[in-house]
């Protein structure tokens, strides 16, 4: 998810709009907590602001990504935004923190496409000293987990930048299929980027499940 749908604009003016009332789930009161063997996914929290900052406003992290809040202030505001959201039942949004620590180094996302979150687009965005630990692998695991079996996401999308090898390579890694090129679709410091459309179903990530195991 380049493009990321948080606007300032929007901190003042929120307007909740109805929506499809298909998941039996509670998610839209309160994110649940998502633990694997060294990662855990959880609710944004204010606190977190100053960590995101932190992280996620260095050139190689927000290379590919719309640009981020520039102040701890404005991921303060960004993180109001996500609980306003996950209410209004449009978003989701998780801190990524790892092993016994609980700060956040990165984030997870999750919007609806269409109402009632048939289709999906989600997109990540993890502090660049995370790469190639496998925090993404197993937190990319357990967020298209919760997306398929708790909110009921039938199609989930995800785009990256064509020159984004590392991007690419990692939806690539957990099973998503390329499905198509998106010309000059993402506006970034100045000059439009080709986009690759990745997509995973939920009947391909169940069969994954019952040939590599569940994920712990």
């Amino acid at each position: 998810m380049e493009k990321m749908p948080y606007q300032s604009t929007l901190d003042v003016h929120f307007v909740q709009m109805p929506t499809a009332d298909v998941v039996s789930t509670d998610w839209r009161s309160g994110l649940p907590v998502l633990s694997g063997t060294m990662v855990t996914l959880r609710e944004l929290r204010a606190s977190d602001a100053q960590s995101l900052f932190t992280m996620l406003t260095t050139e190689e992290v927000s290379r590919f990504i719309s640009p981020p809040p520039t102040t701890v202030d404005g991921f303060e505001k960004f993180i109001a935004w996500t609980h306003r959201q996950r209410r209004a039942g449009t978003y989701v949004c998780f801190a990524v923190t790892v092993g016994s620590t609980d700060t956040a180094i990165g984030i997870f996302q999750l919007r609806e496409l269409e109402p009632g979150f048939g289709t999906a687009e989600w997109g990540f965005a993890i502090g660049s000293a995370y790469w190639g630990t496998g925090v993404f692998q197993e937190g990319a695991e357990l967020m298209v987990t919760f997306a398929f079996d708790s909110v009921g996401v039938h199609r989930l999308e995800a785009r990256a930048a064509v020159r984004n090898g590392r991007g690419n390579g990692a939806l690539r890694k957990i099973g998503a299929i390329q499905e198509g090129l998106l010309r000059k679709s993402f506006y970034k410091n100045g000059e439009y980027l080709d986009q690759t459309l990745w997509t995973i179903l939920d009947e391909d990530w169940k069969a994954k499940a019952v040939w590599e195991g569940p994920v712990h």
